[in-house]
């Protein structure tokens, strides 16, 4: 991971254009080929960022600044100029065990394993946990046309969700043996926002109902 405190300008061009005037920021370049753009405030998002797979190539502009171009396989790109650099650091972080889930999130995954069918009619689980070079796909399923179908899980379902979905479907639909795969957003909750990127993405959204979920694992819950 290369971390960069500079003064910098960045805009975004693609489906929209953005633009962020010259000042102070956090750039983030991760092993997996994104790059984030941070201010000092609002939370832990980014004002701005380019998910992999991407390409980052750094040069100079015209008028003679450090100019860095990162181009999208979508063909996007987010173009950002250094006035001055007030740090610039690597850093191993080496291979994360990924995600602990709590014990709702880890439970849910459970029932719709044992379940995949309430995901949609047809489908059957291959595998949880399914790996990739960016961490495990909650679940890998096949729907009844043989298709691969790769479900992420939350408790409650955010922009962030459907970009992890995202990166994931992005390296899965590499693999001849897997592709096409098409991919599921579930959760318990899913905010507008996150549904009308998922959509955009070609993602469906699923809401789960974990306590009926839940009684379908009970036979006790059957008789009321």
């Amino acid at each position: 991971m290369r971390l960069v405190v500079a003064r910098c300008q960045v805009d975004y061009a693609g489906r929209l254009t953005a633009h962020l005037p010259m000042a102070t920021r956090l750039l983030i370049v991760k092993v997996d080929g994104s790059v984030l753009v941070h201010s000092d405030g609002g939370s832990y998002k980014p004002l701005n960022w380019m998910s992999p797979p991407c390409t980052l190539v750094e040069g100079m502009d015209a008028g003679g600044q450090v100019e860095w171009v990162v181009e999208a396989k979508s063909g996007d790109t987010l173009r950002i100029v250094i006035d001055e650099v007030l740090s610039d650091s690597a850093y191993d972080l080496g291979t994360d065990p990924g995600l602990q889930k709590d014990g709702v999130e880890k439970h849910l995954q459970e029932l719709l394993a044992d379940h995949p069918s309430s995901l949609g009619d047809g489908l059957s689980l291959v595998r949880r946990e399914f790996p990739t070079a960016v961490g495990p796909v909650d679940l890998l399923c096949r729907d009844g046309l043989g298709a691969s179908v790769a479900v992420e899980i939350k408790r409650r379902g955010d922009i962030d969700g459907v970009e992890q979905l995202t990166r994931y479907l992005d390296l899965l639909n590499r693999d001849p043996m897997l592709s096409p795969v098409r991919g599921i957003f579930a959760a318990q909750e899913i905010k507008p926002q996150a549904r009308v990127l998922a959509v955009d993405r070609g993602i469906a959204c699923v809401t789960v109902d974990y306590d009926a979920l839940r009684g379908m694992d009970d036979p006790t819950a059957r008789l009321f």
